[in-house]
């Protein structure tokens, strides 16, 4: 099915993953980006926003290189505002709000209009690696794809937990299946394996 050796294989994708792509496709790499559903791609999280004093330097950065995670929020905005304004100018800190259907949507159509850059939607359950070196990667269903790098911005669907009350159970996001088999190779492989904790409180219509 894939006969091609890609420059770059990026899996998830999320903000990082299709920033990640964009660069390596607008660098003129053969990129191809692997997801677990396409629908989904540039998925904003509960809390539709970019900006703040952490996040708000990174996208500014981003920007200042070429991505495109700042162009995206200004065309799928809904609110501009400067946040911290009690304080001192230094913490000042601008932030946007946007649609979140609409970023997912004016990301993808970025992407797909992105030369140099495949899609492919599946899940990577691990790499290939040969002699220390990593040759690419292998899909739930025995597919290989070969490529000279890959780029792993899994996120929170690396062997995700959600947690419920006194209920958890595996998953990326709510409703979302989480992605097995690279975190056991990675540990495998000698690197740590650990879990950052994400808290989403309760939403009302």
């Amino acid at each position: 099915m894939f006969n091609e050796v890609y420059d770059v294989i990026v899996v998830g994708a999320g903000h990082a993953g299709s920033e990640a792509a964009a660069a390596a496709a607008n660098m003129g790499s053969k990129t191809l980006l692997i997801t677990m559903n396409l629908q989904n791609i540039a998925q904003m999280s509960c809390n539709p926003a970019m900006g703040g004093i952490a996040k708000g330097q990174i996208v500014r950065e981003i920007d200042a290189l070429g991505g495109y995670s700042g162009i995206v929020s200004d065309t799928s905005a809904i609110q501009f505002k400067m946040l911290n304004k009690s304080k001192g100018p230094a913490m000042w800190s601008p932030r946007v709000q946007s649609d979140r259907m609409r970023f997912a949507e004016d990301w993808r159509l970025l992407l797909e209009n992105t030369k140099n850059l495949d899609f492919y939607q599946e899940m990577v359950s691990c790499l290939i690696v040969n002699n220390g070196k990593v040759e690419g990667v292998k899909t739930s269903l025995g597919i290989e794809v070969k490529a000279k790098t890959v780029v792993l911005t899994n996120g929170t669907f690396l062997n995700g937990l959600i947690h419920i009350g006194e209920k958890n159970f595996g998953g990326g996001r709510a409703g979302e299946r989480a992605a097995t088999g690279i975190t056991e190779q990675l540990v495998n492989l000698g690197f740590d394996s650990g879990r950052m904790k994400t808290g989403t409180p309760p939403r009302v219509d």
